[in-house]
């Protein structure tokens, strides 16, 4: 097959796409299925580039469609995969064409394992591999275990998805939380109550992306999310995924026990470190312990697994603090960012929503930029623990909410955490605290100095305690308008944009809640982001903080066998780890791990 890039249509020449107004759950399958691409014109300009005739060309396929808006004539841009009449036809085509980067071989995109199918059956359960955690990282893991025939146990310590959206609506709705159920905690992770979106900037040469785009098609996602430059899925689809990989995954001999919360690490010397050989695991249902044998333990957690990072970090594990970035959720209407985004060709329905992504070096130093934004959507309730509040963005499929929202964040560092005994404790609890203060104190003072691996957490629940408090200690959110912020005063009315976050935001000045050099940084990107976006900073956009779980706090030192530095038999993966950051690169570093875990079982 050969592969052609650079393929230009303007807007017109393609099939308008009409999508359902709703992301309702009575979708049918028929609305899954794209509008058909403009093969006829794309046959053409194919035939053009490789100087042959459109009747040498046997098929044709889209890989990828983009959209070109720099100039007022907006494109579509293809990656087409086509086959020709005769394999020698194509080979000489290719030779031809060697040094132009738009023509080359179509690679191979498929997932070859590491190991033979049935490698696990006979496995003892203690020889079976467990994988901690159902987010997107886990599941994959699990999944690609499960087709290598290894039979993976996986444990979870939130509840089905199903379940678990109704408790998480009980802290929207009803400002209930349940703190083992919510958007951080349960079956298919945090990315569940996102836009679901797949995309990456990670480095995949084996097209591992790929794989986890079938697998999500294979199990019910939409089919344009094969193609589209900025694929998701969405909050609604996401949930039926989800329980369709699950099923699969038990189909193929794994198991998957949910409500159970791995509270200890068993393990023995070995080497100079440790190995693995068991995990003690706590029934949530019924508050009973017991032990699970296994010497092959992948650690899929998510960034807000705080109580599992404290026992990893007694337990000696290896592991250092990170950089990560506080801030806010920042909403605009969704007509101004598709008019600065798409021009006269805002509101097309081809193009939906449009989406943006910036950054600012501000000049104290600090990087600040827009994350996870979600087109058409809505701020969410994202806190995991009492007393404290969250921000995170959501997005449907359809992507028709009245505002579009996105972190405004700033980037910070370990130098930046909270040494103070005080500010420990109130993040661990007085005896705890005091012990985990001592420890950073003496790292700090040696030379060079060093963070300590949970001091991120302190800063994280210092921001997200005062937050819940300033919003008026009822998961009330604080915020505050753009134009006051950049003015430095309270807002006390709300203009033409209304807050999506749910229970309901407060007006307040944001500088209760955020460091100096945050709130300085930001202040200077605003009317910057202003001039690459037309109305970004609009008076009546709407800043609800906080924003503080943009990527994890550690990262869970791993080895180029992807086991811990000094725990044989743990491997740490994903966004909890500090291995990915989002859906897309979690489920690649899931079948890594998977396929790491299988060769070293198959070596015993």
């Amino acid at each position: 097959m050969i592969r052609i890039s650079e393929l230009k249509l303007p807007l017109s020449a393609l099939p308008v796409e009409m999508r359902r107004a709703a992301d309702a759950p009575t979708e049918t399958d028929q609305d899954r299925i794209p509008p058909p691409h403009p093969e006829a014109a794309l046959r053409q300009l194919v035939a053009k580039a490789l100087g042959i005739e459109q009747a040498d060309i046997v098929t044709l396929q889209v890989f990828k469609r983009s959209f070109d808006a720099r100039k007022a004539e907006l494109l579509a841009v293809f990656i087409v995969d086509i086959t020709l009449t005769h394999a020698q036809a194509e080979a000489a085509l290719l030779q031809q064409f060697e040094k132009n980067p738009h023509i080359q071989p179509t690679p191979d995109m498929a997932w070859h394992a590491p190991s033979y199918a049935c490698a696990g059956f006979g496995m003892q359960d203690g020889e079976r591999p467990v994988v901690v955690g159902f987010g997107p990282c886990g599941m994959f893991a699990a999944l690609a275990l499960a087709q290598m025939g290894f039979r993976p146990i996986v444990l979870e310590r939130g509840k089905p998805v199903r379940e678990r959206t109704k408790d998480t609506w009980g802290l929207w709705r009803k400002k209930v939380l349940n703190p083992e159920s919510n958007v951080q905690f349960g079956e298919g992770g945090a990315g569940t109550f996102s836009d679901g979106k797949l995309y990456s900037q990670i480095k995949d040469p084996r097209h591992l992306g790929r794989k986890v785009i079938h697998e999500f098609v294979k199990a019910g996602a939409p089919a344009d999310i094969l193609y589209a430059a900025h694929p998701h899925i969405g909050t609604f689809k996401l949930v039926k995924v989800v329980e369709h990989i699950r099923e699969q995954i038990i189909a193929l001999g794994g198991e998957i026990r949910f409500e159970q919360r791995v509270s200890d690490v068993l393990l023995s010397p070995a080497d100079g470190g440790h190995q693995l050989i068991g995990l003690q695991v706590l029934d949530q249902q019924t508050g009973q312990s017991h032990t699970l044998p296994t010497r092959h333990a992948v650690l899929a957690l998510g960034h807000s697994s705080r109580d599992t990072f404290v026992m990893l970090h007694r337990r000696g594990v290896a592991m250092q603090a990170k950089a990560f970035s506080i801030g806010v959720r920042i909403e605009h209407p969704q007509r101004v960012i598709d008019q600065a985004r798409w021009g006269r060709h805002a509101g097309h329905p081809l193009l939906g929503a449009a989406d943006y992504k910036l950054v600012h070096h501000a000049q104290n130093g600090r990087a600040v930029y827009s994350f996870c934004m979600c087109p058409g959507g809505t701020v969410v309730a994202a806190t995991s623990e009492p007393g404290r509040v969250v921000t995170n963005g959501m997005s449907q499929y359809s992507r028709n909410e009245r505002n579009a929202n996105a972190g405004m964040v700033v980037a910070i560092d370990p130098p930046d955490y909270p040494l103070d005994t005080a500010a420990w404790q109130a993040a661990f609890g007085e005896q705890d605290g005091v012990q985990l203060a001592q420890e950073a104190q003496a790292l700090a003072a040696q030379q060079p100095p060093q963070a300590h691996p949970l001091a991120g957490i302190v800063l994280q629940r210092q921001l997200e305690t005062r937050a819940f408090e300033v919003g008026g200690s009822n998961y009330e959110a604080p915020g505050q308008l753009v134009g006051d912020f950049l003015a430095q005063r309270p807002s006390t009315t709300w203009g033409s944009v209304q807050p999506s976050y749910k229970p309901g935001v407060k007006l307040v000045d944001l500088a209760e809640v955020l460091p100096g050099f945050a709130l300085a940084a930001m202040r200077e990107a605003l009317p910057v982001f202003g001039r690459k976006i037309k109305g970004y900073d609009m008076h009546d956009a709407v800043m609800t903080g906080v924003e503080t779980r943009t990527s994890s706090p550690l990262k869970i030192q791993r080895g180029e066998d992807f086991q811990s530095l000094n725990t044989r038999g743990l491997y740490p993966a994903g966004e909890g780890a500090s291995y990915a950051g989002g859906i897309l690169s979690a489920g690649v570093d899931g079948i890594k791990v998977a396929e790491a875990v299988a060769r070293a079982i198959r070596s015993v």
